[in-house]
């Protein structure tokens, strides 16, 4: 492509969402119904952390089962962060999302000729309430909303758009607000600016600020990024929990193998095929992902060897063909019948369970900015996620949002559209593949997440922080002082993994304990007391 000054339009709507997952999904259908819509998806619309989520989704609804019991085991994973209001909320709300989820064509498996839903159970819970579609819950969750959003008129939604920065503009009362985005055409690297009257960022986790992750390739915290340079503070990003039961192979990439196998007999062996997981916790393999995914960490570390195993041999092989469909196909592909072999597994980074602070209708610090999914911290995770909460976060914190907009829709306004003063309009574009531009971005890229792996990974230290935070200054001051490729969407994505891993560095070093994901061992134990959310603020 010859070198050139992007293109600049404008264009208004509405209601400005980013990311097309499940929570951007679920607020656009609500708000479509008072104004227009506009999606934005940095790919194409069906590439999102939604759709890979296999377990299920949590609710409250056998017989022997009760809101008590998921808020106690929600606070337990958390470790005595969450906040208690957040967890009862979510919890309490969770039957009515399920129903609406089916009235918009989720069919959930069923048991038997009843009919009855078929309910499964994770690390974590003391009852079994994940609602699933075999092992592919989240694609079929997001096929079904993604198909009533592609009927609904009000609502457009722009594939490889790519949201840089957010607009503010100061009210007459002198109060900041979010009023849209400076927006960049991936497909014909043309930029444009898009104002609204509310923006919900959804964009998902940043799974691909480590160097292994279940998350899909574009998860590198956008929002989250991009709220913090607007002047939002963010909390608790230490917290980045690591899947216990990713596939170990050299030919798989980021192909999750659900905690659901663990909830239904899995066991977690070494390589000669003994049991460890109750060495570490009394609940062995069903025990929280943060200590299921410590204890393969340490039994790696202790034998040397590149993975450990999940042995589903305690269940018959039509059981595992008929439950787990996807996960027995995938990994046949690559020559291991999960019916007779135990599946090579190592922990990768899978859930941030910190991000933007919102109350609890997922208002963040700037007035007509919203946060819903795992862009947010709400309180609910609190230091570690329990299974199968984080669909359901999704659309109770999508369902508050809309209610509280659309309640008063008028202390919204439309904002004023103004001339940009966006720097990157000006920035002379070039084709960074055919110089050596895109090698120093390669570069860095892989530094960040080889970086954070190794000194900000699943156990850490004081030292190891400290030299993670000395680089990330530098890597920062770099990627800051190189204004010429601002408008490659690999340059974009390395700002803001490297504002996440700076962001989360600094948090891990305010938390002077370990506790939940979140593990140092110079502070090898809990802070007495009420504990402490790690806030950073821009100003």
């Amino acid at each position: 492509m010859d070198s050139q000054a992007p293109r600049l339009t404008s264009e208004t709507c509405d209601f400005l969402v980013f990311g097309s997952g499940l929570a951007g999904l679920a607020f656009a259908l609500k708000a479509s119904k008072h104004g227009r819509v506009v999606i934005l998806s940095k790919a194409k619309a069906p590439a999102t952390n939604t759709s890979m989520a296999q377990g299920g989704i949590a609710a409250v609804m056998g017989d022997d089962d009760s809101f008590d019991s998921h808020i106690r085991d929600t606070l337990i994973a958390g470790a005595g962060l969450c906040r208690e209001e957040a967890v009862r909320t979510v919890v309490e709300a969770a039957p009515g999302v399920i129903r609406e989820l089916i009235n918009w064509g989720v069919h959930f498996d069923v048991k038997g000729p009843s009919g009855k839903v078929d309910l499964t159970r994770e690390g974590g819970h003391s009852h079994r309430r994940i609602l699933h579609v075999q092992d592919h819950t989240g694609q079929d969750i997001h096929e079904s909303l993604l198909a009533l959003v592609r009927k609904t008129p009000n609502i457009e939604i722009k594939e490889d758009h790519f949201a840089v920065d957010l607009i503010l503009q100061n009210s007459n009362d002198g109060v900041k607000r979010a009023v849209g985005a400076h927006v960049f055409d991936r497909a014909t690297w043309t930029s444009l600016d898009i104002f609204s009257r509310v923006t919900m960022l959804a964009t998902g986790g940043a799974g691909k600020t480590y160097l292994y992750t279940s998350n899909w390739s574009g998860a590198t915290g956008d929002g989250i990024a991009m709220a913090w340079r607007a002047g939002a503070r963010v909390s608790n990003l230490e917290f980045m929990q690591f899947h216990p039961t990713c596939l170990y192979h050299p030919d798989a990439r980021n192909f999750l193998i659900t905690e659901a196998m663990r909830g239904e007999g899995g066991e977690l062996v070494d390589g000669n095929g003994e049991a460890f997981a109750k060495r570490y916790h009394p609940l062995g393999a069903l025990a929280p992902r943060d200590i299921v995914a410590r204890s393969i960490d340490a039994e790696m570390k202790k034998t040397g060897a590149p993975c450990m195993y999940l042995d589903m041999s305690a269940r018959p092989p039509e059981f595992i063909r008929e439950h787990f469909p996807m996960i027995y196909k995938q990994c046949l592909k690559y020559g291991i019948d999960i019916t007779k072999q135990p599946i090579p597994i190592v922990p990768a980074a899978h859930y941030l369970c910190g991000g933007v602070i919102t109350d609890l209708n997922g208002q963040t610090d700037l007035h007509s900015l919203f946060a819903a999914g795992e862009t947010a911290c709400t309180g609910l995770h609190g230091a570690n996620r329990l299974a199968s909460n984080s669909l359901l976060e999704c659309l109770v914190f999508a369902d508050r949002a809309a209610e509280k907009i659309l309640g008063d829709l008028s202390h919204y306004p439309v904002p004023q559209m103004a001339e940009s003063d966006w720097s990157m309009v000006g920035a002379k574009y070039r084709d960074t593949a055919q110089d050596e531009e895109q090698v120093a971005i390669t570069h860095m890229w892989e530094e960040i997440r080889r970086l954070m792996w190794n000194y900000v990974g699943i156990v850490r230290s004081n030292r190891r922080l400290d030299a993670a935070r000395a680089r990330m200054s530098l890597i920062m001051e770099e990627i800051e002082r190189d204004h010429s490729l601002k408008l490659h969407p690999d340059a974009i994505e390395l700002r803001n993994i490297a504002t996440l891993a700076d962001l989360t560095i600094r948090c891990a070093q305010l938390r002077k304990e370990s506790r939940g994901i979140h593990w140092n061992t110079d502070y090898p134990d809990m802070l007495p007391g009420q504990p402490q959310d790690s806030i950073l603020s821009p100003t």
